[in-house]
C-alpha cells in the first residue's frame, strides 16, 4: 500500500537518490537539506510504501502562484498512477493554501510527463528556449488555474 506525505528533513538522502536516478541534472544534496530547513516557501510530498520512498513532488507557493520544481518517481513503479496522485496531492495543497495557479516546466520531449499534466488540466504556456542545460532542450511552460 502507497501512502502519500508531507516530506520531512529525515526524507533527503532517500528523495535525493530517486533525483539522482532520474535527472540529467540533479538538484544537489545541499539542496534539498536547503528546501526542507530553510526554504520557507517549499511544500513537498513523498510516495511510500513498505521499501521506502518511491516518488517525491516539490513546489514552492509563492503569493498566490504555486510553482512545480520537481516530480519523480522510481523507474521501476513508473506508469502506476504514483506521479498522477503526487501531482493530485500537490494541487490539493495549493487549493487550501488559496494558490490561484499552479505552473510547471516539462522538457518538450517528455511525452508521458505532458500527457500527465495535460489529464489534471494544465494547458501550454509557452516555450522557454534552451531551458535545459545538459542538451540545450526547451522547457514547455505549462499551468493550471487552482479554481476553474
Amino acid at each position: 500500500m502507497i501512502q502519500y506525505r508531507k516530506m520531512t528533513p529525515e526524507d533527503v538522502e532517500a528523495v535525493y537518490a530517486i533525483e539522482v536516478a532520474t535527472f540529467p541534472i540533479p538538484w544537489t544534496l545541499d539542496s534539498f537539506h536547503y528546501e526542507m530547513r530553510e526554504n520557507q516557501f517549499a511544500h513537498y510530498i513523498v510516495a511510500e510504501d513498505e521499501s521506502g520512498i518511491i516518488g517525491f513532488c516539490g513546489m514552492w507557493l509563492v503569493i498566490d502562484a504555486a510553482q512545480i520544481t520537481n516530480v519523480a518517481v522510481v523507474e521501476n513503479v513508473r506508469g502506476q498512477g504514483i506521479g498522477e496522485t503526487l501531482m493530485r496531492e500537490a494541487m490539493r495543497i495549493a487549493r487550501e493554501a488559496n494558490m490561484d495557479v499552479m505552473s510547471l516546466e516539462v522538457r518538450v520531449s517528455n511525452t508521458p510527463a505532458k500527457t500527465l499534466y495535460q489529464k489534471l488540466g494544465f494547458q501550454d504556456g509557452g516555450i522557454r528556449k534552451g531551458y535545459y542545460t545538459d542538451n540545450g532542450e526547451d522547457a514547455l511552460v505549462m499551468w493550471v488555474n487552482l479554481h476553474g
